[in-house]
């Protein structure tokens, strides 16, 4: 596996690409404490500038605990292309119209009985600090491939498939 950090307009790109082909991250709070909190949070998007957008009830635990300290720690995983992504930032919460509009999506009326006028929609900004990333380069067939080949001929593998590093956004 071999290293490759990021940076600036590269780093976003990264972030984006993986961030938005999860859609799906585990979204933790209470860093402190042990146990963290945990949860599944559908991504809304990733922006120009690598915020993460999601949309949550302003009435959830997750709410209250950003209220209190807003560090928060999300993992990416797309098991299907082997590409992980774990970002460390700091949470805002949005609760004004303008915010709630720009950020809807019509999925999102599963989870509020009012849709987007529903008075417990709030949208979260998290804004990375630190980003690490575990990517592969042709895929994960094309690497499962090549690991299958080198332990059937009993040789080790060539495929240095892997890449990993930091996102400096």
């Amino acid at each position: 596996m071999s290293t490759e950090n990021l940076n600036q307009a590269e780093a976003i790109e990264k972030l984006k690409e993986l961030s938005e082909s999860a859609k799906i991250c585990m979204f933790c709070t209470n860093l402190e404490m042990l146990p963290i909190t945990a949860r599944p949070m559908g991504l809304r998007e990733t922006d120009k500038d690598g915020n993460l957008w999601f949309l949550s009830s302003d009435a959830s635990n997750k709410n209250f605990e950003i209220k209190e300290d807003n560090r928060v720690q999300l993992f990416f995983m797309n098991d299907s292309n082997s590409e992980y992504l774990s970002v460390f930032g700091k949470a805002f919460i949005y609760k004004d119209k303008s915010m709630i509009e720009e950020k809807w999506t019509p999925i999102a009326n599963a989870w509020f009985e009012d849709g987007k006028e529903d008075p417990k929609v709030s949208v979260i900004r998290v804004a990375p600090e630190e980003s690490y990333y575990w990517d592969t380069k042709a895929g994960k067939l094309v690497s499962f491939l090549s690991f299958a080949a080198a332990a059937i001929s009993g040789r080790k593998t060539d495929n240095d498939d892997g890449v990993e590093g930091k996102l400096h956004v």
